[in-house]
């Protein structure tokens, strides 16, 4: 009698439950049954229906496969659970996704934002990835603090948030990715099921079940101060980006909050601002002969400073902290540099120790570790990171990986100056604060979502 009135209660609790759902609005995308309402797009990778979840199952020579929803969604919250057998398999939820019929000799592709499912050590699940298009625009190294959420060999469950503009991800709980994008406002949910190069990747299974969306009455979830927002639309910092106190350095229309290095004012010739974007403007790749140096008008001292910029081929500048404008130099002015620099084409990069001055390096002092498919190419926009913090250890990120750290004042920064041009400047990088400075070096660069974030010491 006890097991029967145990099992009344949680048949009768389960019910309860999904009354509750429907209530708020959620709806089923997966009726348990069948693939109605959805279609395989992409590779020859297989999709089933057992036991009452959907199966995806890896095959050779295939491409990415998508099992996609027949309708588009724009603003919705969704929620499911995924299990990867692949040890170190790969997946992905896409979002607001299209497919270009005409690509791969007409095969086709999909393209779009995708939660990223990644069991491999990399530990990159619930990151942002723009499938056929932009590829990683959030790469987990944004937010460390999500990447130990994943549990190997059991299904995780998987919330997105697509509301507006913004994009957020959870994974078991834990937030993981925040976006800001003003691209695809709809497009189809797909599931994936990924290209695999080894046999024994083939025939392993990806199992998504539990599949529910809510479109109505949506109200974004916060998610922690802390959590770096990867804001793609230009020269913008959000509400929620401003209670977290970042702030704008540059408006995308002035010169505001800026002035030369070393004349008053803001230089009269050398720089222009237009289309959202402050420029460096060509002179033949000499340093500080022309505009010169610009830098803030402020000082800080522990940030977070994103930045987006552009080069030219050949193309040489330098974002500059910690500037005091105490040193004496004939040149640009002195301090901690996040090199800018084409290393293809531009001398310099061959110069130094080791690679020390190529882009993203701690220039002369520290050389960035860079992959080339994190590197966008001449003529694109790249997003710079420089995060120093209040015990002033300092990060390096070039779009969304970091290539770099290391405790500004300790001994090995300390030894590495010993060996460097900065050898001649006391306390090199050691002041408690500084201006931030764009680095005129006769090429054109251009600037642009230049941000920051001020640290508590």
């Amino acid at each position: 009698m006890l097991r029967f009135k145990i099992s009344f209660l949680a048949a009768f609790m389960i019910v309860a439950y999904a009354g509750q759902s429907q209530e708020k609005g959620w709806q089923n995308l997966f009726n348990g049954k069948d693939l109605s309402g959805w279609k395989r797009l992409g590779g020859s990778a297989e999709y089933t229906v057992e036991d009452g979840a959907i199966v995806g199952r890896t095959v050779a020579k295939s491409r990415n496969t998508f099992l996609v929803t027949e309708k588009e969604y724009g603003d919705f919250i969704l929620e499911l659970d995924v299990f990867v057998e692949a040890a170190e398999g790969n997946s992905g939820i896409q979002t607001r996704s299209h497919f270009d019929p005409k690509a791969f000799n007409g095969e086709g592709k999909v393209y779009g934002r995708q939660c990223e499912i990644d069991p491999t050590p990399r530990m990159w699940t619930g990151g942002i990835y723009d499938e056929g298009r932009r590829e990683w625009i959030y790469p987990l190294q944004l937010n460390p603090s999500a990447q130990q959420a994943y549990k190997k060999g059991a299904f995780n469950h998987y919330k997105i948030e697509c509301i507006g503009h913004i994009m957020k991800t959870w994974v078991n709980g834990i937030p993981s990715s925040f976006v800001i994008d003003s691209l695809d406002p709809k497009g189809f949910i797909g599931l994936q099921v990924h290209s695999v190069n080894t046999s024994e990747l083939v025939g392993k299974k990806v199992i998504f079940k539990n599949i529910k969306i809510k479109t109505t009455d949506l109200e974004t979830t916060p998610f922690p101060a802390f959590i770096y927002i990867a804001n793609l639309i230009p020269n913008n910092v959000t509400a929620e980006e401003k209670t977290n106190g970042w702030e704008l350095l540059f408006d995308g229309q002035s010169s505001k909050g800026w002035k030369s290095a070393k004349r008053p004012g803001f230089p009269q010739n050398g720089w222009k601002i237009e289309q959202g974007v402050i420029s460096v403007i060509e002179a033949g790749g000499s340093e500080s002969t022309n505009g010169g140096d610009i830098v803030t008008e402020n000082k800080y001292s522990a940030f977070d400073l994103s930045f987006e910029f552009k080069l030219a081929p050949a193309a040489n500048s330098g974002v500059k902290y910690f500037v005091t404008l105490a040193e004496e130099t004939n040149g640009s002015a002195i301090g901690l540099e996040y090199q800018i620099l084409d290393d293809t084409l531009h001398g310099d990069a061959k110069m130094g120790r080791d690679g020390n001055r190529t882009l993203a390096s701690l220039y002369d002092l520290i050389t960035a570790e860079k992959q080339k498919r994190f590197i966008k190419q001449i003529g694109q926009w790249n997003i710079g990171r420089i995060v120093v913090y209040p015990n002033n250890k300092v990060e390096h990120y070039l779009n969304g990986i970091k290539v770099l750290e290391y405790i500004r004042g300790s001994k090995a920064f300390k030894d590495l100056v010993a060996i460097s041009k900065y050898v001649g400047w006391k306390n090199f990088g050691e002041a408690h604060e500084g201006h931030i400075l764009l680095q005129d070096h006769g090429n054109a660069v251009s600037y642009r979502s230049i941000k920051i974030k001020k640290l508590s010491w």
